[in-house]
């Protein structure tokens, strides 16, 4: 005879999973936020279940600087005036080359960008005030630093990647909006020195973050996602 504990099981997965595909769904990078704080409970509870996310040998290598208030609008100035005077200096080395399929997709998210804010192609004095915005940190009232140490080396930045997209999703559970920016990691030193960050913490990303501006236009596109056959080999039956 069957038990009700092993019947309840597969509809509570298939819950599970409906869930997981809703936020999954609804999460997108936002580029507009209002200007509301997120209260620290909430803060608080995105953090303690991103930490969940699973790391090699159980690392955990993310180390993160939060600004709230006054200390989110002094480093928001900083970081643009340093931004538009000083060459990109990453910690860890962009991409050397777009190729293919991917020149291909990171085109149409730009070109979806700039066609929801009204920016025509060739526009490069409109495109590079856009691209300014990242240092503005789209308006919002908070910025996650995430960084990790040098010597974990790949790992610790892959680590820290999971992380970030477990951060994302957490906060999209509690109706908080997010954006990973690597365009913050091209000011590792400016970042390091405003926070009196060790020399071997390594700057992966930031996560501006509060709630979305669902009026901007900027936040009216969402980017597409290639098919199983683009990104799988199947192999065996």
């Amino acid at each position: 005879m069957t038990s009700n504990r092993t019947m309840a099981a597969p509809l509570a997965r298939s819950a599970a999973s409906e869930t997981f595909e809703r936020l999954l769904a609804g999460r997108y990078s936002c580029r507009a936020f209002r200007p509301d704080p997120v209260e620290r409970p909430v803060i608080e509870k995105i953090l303690r279940l991103a930490q969940r996310t699973p790391s090699w040998c159980n690392a955990q290598p993310w180390q993160l600087v939060i600004t709230s208030g006054a200390e989110t609008d002094r480093f928001r100035a900083g970081l643009m005036e340093h931004a538009a005077s000083h060459a990109p200096a990453p910690d860890i080395p962009f991409p050397r080359e777009y190729r293919g399929v991917y020149l291909q997709r990171r085109r149409e998210c730009g070109f979806q960008l700039y066609d929801s804010v009204g920016i025509a192609r060739g526009d490069r004095a409109a495109s590079a005030r856009q691209a300014m915005e990242n240092f503005r940190l789209f308006g919002a009232p908070h910025v996650a630093i995430v960084t990790t140490e040098e010597a974990l080396g790949p790992y610790g930045i892959l680590d820290c990647g999971a992380y970030v997209s477990n951060f994302a999703l957490a906060a999209r559970s509690l109706g908080v909006a997010t954006i990973a920016q690597a365009a913050l990691a091209a000011e590792a030193p400016f970042i390091r020195n405003f926070f009196g960050l060790p020399a071997d913490r390594q700057v992966v990303c930031g996560i501006s973050f509060g709630f979305e501006d669902a009026a901007h236009p900027a936040n009216a596109f969402r980017t597409s996602r290639a098919d199983l056959a683009e990104t799988v080999t199947w192999v065996g039956p």
